[in-house]
C-alpha cells in the first residue's frame, strides 16, 4: 500500500496515511491533495486549495518584479582641457542624472599629447566628485583605460517618488481659499 505523509490545510501534521485516505480527506474538505516533496520517504502531500495557492504565488511574483529596480548607467564624456562654462554644464547633466536615481559613468577622453598628462584627467574627476559630493558617492575610483579615464558615481539617496501628486493635492485647497 503506498503511503504519504499528510500535512493539513493549516500546516499541522496529520501523519502517515494511505493515498486513498488522503484523497478522501481532500474530497471531504473540498480541497486538493498536492505533493510538496516527492523525494522524501514517504512523499509529503498537503491539503490545500490549489487554485488559491497558484493565484497567491503569481501575486507574490508580480509584486517582487515590481519592487525590482533596473539600474541604468548614464555616461558623460569630458575632455581634459574643458572650459569653465562647459564643465559647469556637464556637471549639471551629471547632477540631473544622479538626482533621477541613475548611476553616472564619467569618462575623460585623451587625445594625442594629452595622454602623457593623465594627472589632468584625474584632477578633473576629483574636482567633479567634490562638486557633487552632496548627492553622490564615488563607486569606482578614477582609472586609466587606454585613451580614456573613467569614474563611476552613484546617488547617495533614492529619488523621491512622484512629487507631482503632493503638488496636485495642495491645489484644491488653494482654490477654496
Amino acid at each position: 500500500m503506498p503511503e504519504v505523509r499528510l500535512v493539513g490545510p493549516n500546516g499541522e501534521q496529520v501523519g502517515i496515511v494511505r493515498i486513498e485516505d488522503a484523497l478522501r480527506l481532500a474530497q471531504d474538505a473540498d480541497l486538493d491533495l498536492v505533493e510538496v516533496a516527492a523525494q522524501a520517504r514517504p512523499p509529503v502531500c498537503k491539503l490545500m486549495d490549489y487554485g488559491k495557492f497558484k493565484y497567491e504565488s503569481a501575486q507574490k511574483a508580480r509584486e517582487s518584479r515590481r519592487n525590482q529596480q533596473l539600474t541604468v548607467i548614464k555616461e558623460q564624456k569630458l575632455r581634459p582641457k574643458i572650459d569653465k562654462h562647459d564643465y559647469e554644464t556637464k556637471r549639471g547633466h551629471v547632477r540631473r542624472f544622479l538626482e533621477g536615481g541613475n548611476k553616472v559613468k564619467v569618462t575623460i577622453m585623451f587625445r594625442g599629447r594629452e595622454q602623457s598628462r593623465p594627472e589632468l584627467g584625474y584632477r578633473l574627476l576629483q574636482r567633479l566628485a567634490e562638486d557633487i559630493g552632496d548627492i553622490a558617492v564615488v563607486e569606482a575610483a578614477p582609472k586609466q583605460d587606454g585613451r580614456n579615464m573613467t569614474m563611476v558615481l552613484a546617488p547617495t539617496k533614492k529619488p523621491a517618488r512622484k512629487p507631482a501628486t503632493a503638488a496636485s493635492s495642495d491645489a484644491p485647497a488653494d482654490a477654496e481659499a
